[in-house]
């Protein structure tokens, strides 16, 4: 088993959890079960699939939640350009998640 807290990318998406979960506190309402609603699991499913994959004690297992968690990093990835381009979120915190984004993609290398 492996120690979570180990990998930069498990903190770095934590912290990407908490921002895009703010962000989405202003999304419009009929968007709570929409669009806020997927942004949130997407996200979430980021750290948690690292923190399952830590867990297992296989490679093969642990790989498998790892790219499940890229995934998920992928799929935040065009959210929130689709909020940015609903203009729910502003230019300004578009560019700060999307470098978050970036950064986090490129941490996936062991």
């Amino acid at each position: 088993m492996r120690d979570l807290r180990k990998y930069a990318v498990w903190e770095q998406s934590h912290r990407l959890v908490l921002q895009l979960y703010k962000l989405t506190t202003v999304f419009p309402r009929e968007e709570k079960f929409g669009l806020t609603s997927q942004i949130r699991r997407a996200v979430v499913s980021i750290p948690t699939n690292i923190s399952e994959g830590c867990g297992k004690v296989s490679e093969k297992d642990f790989a498998r939640f790892w790219g499940i968690s890229f995934a998920s990093c992928q799929e935040i990835e065009y959210l929130v350009l689709l909020s940015k381009d609903l203009d729910y979120l502003d230019e300004k915190n578009y560019g700060l998640i999307q470098k978050e984004i970036v950064s986090i993609k490129n941490s996936y290398i062991i």
